[in-house]
């Protein structure tokens, strides 16, 4: 791999990506640093990478003479919300009272965020909240921010800070969830599954939950109730949620929030937990707050919903020659972006998966190892087992500067591996002779087809 001082020398000499090496940790957190598009068009594109870590622009370069189309997300550039504008949303919520009314005269509260395997810019709205929560007469130290990231791994506290930002985390306390112990049971939904939630969270006087809403294979969207389960519950109640009632076909599936099971299930434990009060944020395609929907957990989460329906969805390309998936930003679990290289690409063609995260892929996930070591299977067995190839005899290519050998793993044998995007060119040349059609998702893990709620 080229070193910076070698890669610049070298930039002007190949087709190569910008701001690719030794840029990760450059710039200021939340500080983007864009890169302009080539005079003339469709032989690059502009994409953003490393969300959490500086949101930098990166440029793709391709052989001249390709056709490059690149697919947007109808709110690819909605309007930022200004800090106001954000405060005025928040204290108009949906279903229930303000969030200042709801605490005043409290002593104690909680509030939820997710990890940074969700995009959610959380730091922008956490102010926001704490704001009211002190103006209702809660003090500084009974304020307290708890992971809600569900069978995950923990958060350590640089994290922590990307996530709520440097001031909320000196100022106010956050913990990690715990999905083994110090739980409380707190009932039973209508479709037997124990509900066993964090101590604390229960405990609490006013409970607040913060959520961004995306695509979920699953529960139709993230936010709302998903806050609560799998977010803070017992492995096992998760377990039972995501895969007992799994085995029930009307359990399930994207952009499914009305007539999904596991969906209807999450609600049942929200409404147990006794949730005061609920935040889902909207993003654009720089994961800048263009919607803020508050108040009632199912109430404003529905509304969010409707909007993001409209917000997120993606006309699609179909038999492409090669078809390129940015996962961010969602690079830490950057299997979802494998659906558009699925759906677009031709027979024979090639899909390349941008994973441009210090973190690479997440390297946990405790739901998982348990459903894998089952029967006494060892993490030998599971390299012996590899995911299956793409469809249509496509060639896939992973473009990352960031991969180890057991990330690496995660992907079939026969993926090809580029650790620079000039690496990447030679491989498509060599597949592709003459001419191409190149089809780019520029934040794949966010973006989905044009399909309605249901």
């Amino acid at each position: 791999m080229l070193n910076r001082r070698a890669f610049l020398q070298d930039s002007g000499k190949a087709l190569a990506a910008a701001r690719l090496i030794g840029a990760a940790l450059a710039p200021g957190m939340f500080v983007s640093d864009a890169v302009a598009a080539l005079k003339g068009g469709k032989r690059s594109v502009v994409i953003p990478t490393h969300e959490h870590w500086g949101d930098i622009d990166e440029r793709l370069d391709f052989p001249r003479g390709w056709e490059v189309l690149e697919q947007r997300m109808a709110g690819h550039d909605a309007p930022v919300l200004s800090r106001e504008e954000m405060r005025r949303r928040l204290q108009a919520p949906t279903g229930t009272r303000p969030l200042r009314e709801i605490a005043a005269g409290k002593k104690s509260a909680v509030v939820t965020f997710d990890d940074l395997t969700r995009p959610t810019p959380t730091y922008e709205i956490a102010p926001l909240v704490v704001e009211e929560l002190r103006a209702a007469g809660i003090p500084e130290e009974r304020i307290i921010f708890l992971g809600s990231y569900g069978t995950h791994r923990n958060m350590e506290q640089d994290e922590v800070a990307r996530k709520l930002g440097r001031e909320i985390t000196r100022r106010y306390s956050w913990i990690n969830h715990n999905i083994f112990d110090n739980l409380k049971d707190i009932g039973e939904t209508s479709y037997k599954n124990r509900i066993r939630i964090n101590q604390t969270f229960a405990a609490a006087e006013v409970k607040v939950t913060l959520s961004g809403i995306k695509v979920h294979g699953g529960a139709g969207y993230g936010g709302g109730a998903k806050a609560i389960l799998p977010g803070i519950v017992a492995l096992d109640t998760t377990q039972y949620n995501h895969q007992t009632m799994k085995r029930d076909p009307k359990t399930g599936g994207a952009l499914k929030i009305f007539k999904n099971d596991m969906r209807l299930d999450m609600i049942e434990s929200a409404r147990l937990a006794s949730v005061d009060f609920s935040v889902q944020i909207v993003y654009n395609g720089k994961r800048k707050v263009c919607g803020i929907f508050a108040g009632d957990i199912v109430e404003a989460h529905h509304a969010a919903c409707r909007t993001a329906n409209k917000h997120y969805r993606t006309p699609g390309v179909r038999d492409a020659d090669v078809v390129v998936a940015n996962a961010y930003p969602q690079n830490t679990q950057a299997a979802h972006g494998l659906s558009w290289i699925n759906s677009s690409v031709r027979e024979g063609g090639t899909g390349v998966l941008i994973i441009q995260h210090p973190q690479g892929i997440s390297s946990w996930h405790y739901l998982n190892e348990r459903t894998r070591g089952r029967g006494g299977r060892t993490y030998y067995d599971a390299v012996a087992s590899p995911p299956p190839a793409p469809p249509k005899h496509a060639q896939l290519v992973i473009f990352s500067q960031y991969l180890d050998r057991q990330q690496m793993n995660k992907f079939a044998p026969g993926t090809l591996f580029a650790f620079t995007w000039a690496e990447v060119i030679g491989h498509l040349q060599a597949r592709h002779k003459g001419d191409a059609r190149v089809a780019a998702y520029p934040y794949s893990c966010i973006q989905h087809p044009e399909v309605d709620l249901a």
